[in-house]
């Protein structure tokens, strides 16, 4: 009996690749017989690697040249898949499965890519619900069945270990809260709250609760952290720039309290139900926000609110608004 072979489309963003777990965990519900393969960008392949039913990795475009498309889909077309999900609404995306002759193509009806596709399903029949709830929904509208699946990540027992050997011969000291920050946001600098906002946090942090504080982010990020930790008389670990995404979340998952603005990494400590507090300015933490508890997030809407730029043209209000004081009282509630 032949065995059925899925091809899934993560999304590209490390928040977005998080969110689709659940739904990733339902497709391989209703059809626990099939290979379950995922065509993911490198930089979000290790957060699928530790999903004993994923199959592998199967290669996408290098580039958006067509003579990539072609080249990537000549390669896919190999694997002989008899479907392919699609969770990205882009018309790139739905090409690649089009052009790789996969018979079945499933996917939202989005960016005028509907053609593609042999089985869609339109937006607005679903309204404005969280990016989780989005990518379950695509699933149900298809005729799915859907389970309830909490949000998490597996993490191997050397992992968790490697991470807090590396904590200890960076002098942390486990008697004390281990309180992450993480100040970047790769969209823009619109969602990032303020780094003389994250110093004075940290600096209460420190002085009411000798927390040791740690910095994480991308290697572009690293000024960022480098700013903050200029601002403080006892000096951060700065973990930015120096770890794989497996490595970083296995770092997180050692957290007491990991404070974030709207980002990927914020999911991550959620998907590990670390406690968090997340900054939210100019995005709807209904669509964006954790998931799960525990978390708390602080918002204050604007009447430019919601606006989505990268970078904020106006006064950056909705961040501004946030004191670092209320973001403390966020975090002790958690640190009680």
């Amino acid at each position: 009996m032949k065995v059925m072979k899925i091809v899934v489309r993560t999304p590209n963003w490390i928040g977005d690749s998080i969110l689709c777990i659940p739904a990733l965990k339902c497709l391989q519900k209703n059809h626990p017989e099939a290979e379950i393969w995922l065509a993911a960008d490198r930089w979000v392949q290790g957060l699928f690697r530790s999903f004993d039913f994923v199959k592998g990795f199967v290669p996408i475009p290098e580039s958006g040249s067509i003579k990539s498309y072609r080249s990537a889909a000549k390669k896919l077309k190999t694997y002989l898949f008899d479907a392919g999900l699609l969770f990205p609404n882009s018309f790139s995306s739905a090409l690649l499965f089009f052009l790789a002759g996969i018979p079945h193509r499933w996917g939202f009806n989005r960016d005028g890519r509907g053609f593609l596709l042999t089985q869609s399903v339109k937006k607005n029949s679903i309204g404005e619900i969280h990016q989780a709830e989005y990518y379950l929904s695509l699933l149900r509208l298809l005729g799915m069945k859907i389970y309830t699946e909490e949000l998490s990540l597996p993490l191997s027992s050397d992992e968790k270990k490697e991470a807090r050997e590396s904590l200890l011969k960076l002098n942390v000291d486990f008697s004390r809260p281990l309180i992450f920050l993480n100040p970047g946001a790769y969209y823009g600098s619109a969602k990032r709250w303020p780094v003389s906002r994250f110093a004075e946090l940290a600096s209460l942090l420190q002085k009411n609760h000798k927390g040791n504080i740690i910095i994480t982010g991308s290697a572009e990020e690293i000024p960022l952290s480098e700013k903050i930790a200029s601002s403080m008389d006892l000096k951060p670990i700065i973990l930015s720039g120096r770890t794989t995404i497996r490595q970083l979340s296995a770092f997180i998952s050692q957290a007491d309290v990991f404070v974030t603005n709207d980002s990927g990494p914020m999911h991550i400590a959620n998907a590990f139900k670390i406690p968090v507090v997340a900054v939210f300015g100019p995005t709807d933490p209904k669509i964006t926000g954790p998931l799960q508890d525990p978390s708390k997030v602080l918002f204050k809407q604007a009447a430019c609110w919601p606006c989505f730029y990268r970078d904020c043209p106006f006064d950056h209000r909705c961040m501004m608004s946030i004191s670092p004081e209320e973001v403390y009282e966020a975090c002790r509630s958690f640190l009680k």
